[in-house]
């Protein structure tokens, strides 16, 4: 869902097969729909493959192939004509796998800022969300008597970026959290006594057990709830296998999932709804269409402020006995709370046949968007172990995209037994938008457990304490 946006004004942007009529754009509408369709589904479904790439051969190759990957697409961009038009159903999808294995590198950049580290990594995805902003301007651009093909030709140069940045500004592995005292990376010449990540990693690897788990490190150990599984004291991180059937790891999948369908059903019925509700006035629904592609860019400004919400609780003392890990993951139960408020609001306005109500609906999904997908990325790195950051979130993200395909079914039901209204559709996402609730409680409780066993563990102590003294 974080593509959407992405893809929908780039599709505005490309060429358009002169063989098809200006009075009957329904076949290209198509085509462009199957592009849309195809692309915004490889872009999570790959999330997974690319995760495991990243946590096995690390960030040079991952983004060296992130690299490759962009380049490729927007080359077979700039050369496709209306001849081979079918060449935008691949250039597309390398364009949107190239762009995830950036953010997924790019992610772990929030473990150099410390106390603002979920205000970096939502600021990533609120950059990746606010992506349209480029073919934008692309469009604009093209109107002005820029062709498309010098556009994206430019694109391609500016791989050159990507690749200065891969060698001289990114470790060749992994970004360590917590960072060691010293660390640096990248061309740094004469400083001593410095670490880099290739030592890290490798220290690390020989505290790898037999069956894959992570280094005997308590601090990188989940947070999970009661499922009898590892806990935080258990001396070693968590199995990969072990953190994928934990509570925790399902209900934030159940959580990811119901709001990006509820997304995904809005934006896919967005153009007949306006056409409803305006009678179908064309100067009107353009109004209300340039509105909601206009808010579409200020995702890159939302996305921090549940990063800021994540990070409150750095600086301050940590109640005894505390850990890190704790305190953050309390923080990331009212980011997740509000987002799921957020949802519930969006969704109950865009369920109302009031037209100008639209305009908070446009406001209050591209916020809601921004919480979403920031949150998802920073809750995952902050409950779940750092070796297995990119394969867990690649996992969310691809289980996430399946369940987002019974959208189809939802637009069939649509357009046939409710006669093209998405009402009593919109009601049951409503509703459904509630199990999304029941992951921040989940983490509530959780920590609350947490605290009350602290408490009775210090007041048994005291009482030792104080009988040993009798």
């Amino acid at each position: 869902m974080n593509s959407s946006p992405w893809f929908s004004s780039s599709l505005i942007s490309l060429p358009i097969p002169p063989s098809l009529s200006l009075s009957d754009c329904s076949g290209q509408d198509e085509q462009f729909s199957l592009v849309f369709t195809v692309t915004s589904f490889m872009n999570n479904f790959l999330t997974l493959p690319n995760g495991f790439i990243f946590d096995r051969f690390g960030t040079m190759a991952t983004r060296l192939l992130g690299i490759c990957l962009y380049t490729t697409g927007t080359l077979m961009v700039a050369f496709s004509s209306s001849a081979l038009s079918m060449l935008l159903l691949p250039a597309l999808s390398f364009i949107a796998v190239g762009g995830i294995l950036f953010l997924i590198t790019n992610i772990q950049v929030g473990n150099l800022f410390g106390s603002h580290r979920s205000t970096i990594i939502t600021l990533y995805n609120g950059a990746f969300d606010s992506s349209s902003a480029v073919f934008l301007i692309i469009k604009v651009m093209y109107e002005g008597g820029v062709s498309l093909r010098s556009s994206f030709l430019i694109l391609s140069v500016c791989s050159v970026i990507h690749l200065l940045r891969t060698f001289f500004l990114m470790p060749n592995t992994h970004i360590p959290y917590p960072l060691p005292e010293g660390f640096t990376y990248g061309v740094n010449p004469g400083m001593s006594n410095s670490y880099n990540v290739e030592e890290i990693e490798k220290t690390r690897e020989t505290g790898m057990t037999s069956e894959g788990e992570g280094p005997a490190e308590t601090d990188d150990m989940p947070l999970q709830s009661d499922d009898g599984q590892q806990s935080e004291n258990s001396g070693k991180v968590a199995s990969f296998r072990s953190c994928v059937q934990s509570w925790f790891f399902l209900w934030h999948l159940v959580w990811l999932s119901v709001m990006q369908l509820r997304h995904y059903l809005f934006i896919g019925t967005l153009n007949p709804m306006l056409n409803r509700l305006a009678d179908n006035d064309s100067a009107l629904v353009s109004q209300y269409t340039n509105a909601f592609a206009f808010t579409q860019l200020f995702g890159v400004l939302c996305a921090p402020w549940n990063g800021l919400i994540m990070d409150r609780h750095k600086g301050k003392p940590l109640a005894p006995g505390e850990t890190d890990k704790e305190a953050d993951l309390r923080s990331s139960s009212l980011s997740l709370f509000l987002t799921s408020l957020q949802c519930l609001l969006f969704s109950i306005c865009a369920s109302s046949p009031l037209l100008p109500l639209q305009y908070l609906t446009f406001i209050l999904q591209v916020l809601n968007r921004s919480f979403l997908y920031g949150g998802n990325a920073a809750f995952v790195s902050i409950a779940f172990p750092g070796v297995h950051f990119g394969k867990l979130y690649g996992l969310v993200m691809s289980l996430s995209a399946v369940v987002s395909l019974l959208q189809y079914p939802c637009f069939a039901l649509v357009k046939g037994a409710l006669g093209g209204d998405p009402f009593y559709v919109n009601i049951a996402l409503t509703l459904l938008t509630l199990l999304a609730f029941i992951h921040p409680i989940n983490i509530f409780y959780h920590c609350r457990k947490l605290t009350n066993q602290r408490e009775d563990m210090a007041g048994g102590a005291a009482i030792t304490l104080a009988e040993a003294k009798m």
